[in-house]
């Protein structure tokens, strides 16, 4: 199950990140130099609206999956700080995808 999500808190939590990470990456790279560098802010309206958008459902997709799972408030935080980061939602959902397979093997055996 490497590259798919399930339909858990984490699974959509892990979406939601993936979503929200490419949208902070074309934020940076091809909305600001459009905006600075060609005069095209209808540009980083468009992607900003966007990626505001997904921001707002990672921090909601967080506190669901944090609910569910149980997280610490270190890991919370963690979470929340990788959306400042660029790439770094990438990075961060290989520790997700593992946790992931963890929990649906754990609830595959108790079934």
């Amino acid at each position: 199950m490497p590259k798919e999500f399930s339909n858990t808190a984490l699974g959509r939590f892990r979406l939601v990140g993936i979503a929200e990470g490419f949208s902070y990456l074309l934020l940076l790279f091809i909305g600001m130099p459009a905006k600075y560098l060609l005069g095209a802010g209808n540009v980083i309206k468009v992607m900003g609206w966007m990626h505001g958008v997904l921001f707002i459902m990672y921090v909601f997709a967080l506190v669901n999956v944090v609910i569910s799972n149980k997280w610490s408030i270190i890991k919370t935080g963690i979470a929340f700080i990788v959306s400042l980061i660029p790439f770094a939602t990438f990075i961060f959902d290989k520790t997700l995808r593992e946790e992931e397979k963890r929990i649906l093997e754990q609830n595959l055996k108790s079934n």
